[in-house]
């Protein structure tokens, strides 16, 4: 059986992606110093795991405009 390879991630996980705690994470987003999930529904908030590996690679500066860098 393959394994699925998530493309976006709760708030919990994309700071483990980060290695970081879900309260680092937190208060990075509302710094405005990483990126807003997005609200799939009301109160159910997800991030593009693509966006997460271009933050930690350092590709993510151009089109996060959202983001103060």
């Amino acid at each position: 059986m393959s394994q699925v390879v998530p493309i976006f991630a709760s708030e919990a996980t994309a700071a483990k992606l980060l290695d970081m705690t879900h309260r680092q994470f937190r208060d990075l987003v509302a710094a405005g110093l990483l990126p807003r999930g997005k609200e799939f529904v009301p109160g159910v908030w997800r991030w593009a795991v693509d966006d997460l590996r271009r933050i930690a690679s350092g590709d993510a500066v151009d089109g996060m405009g959202d983001v103060k860098w």
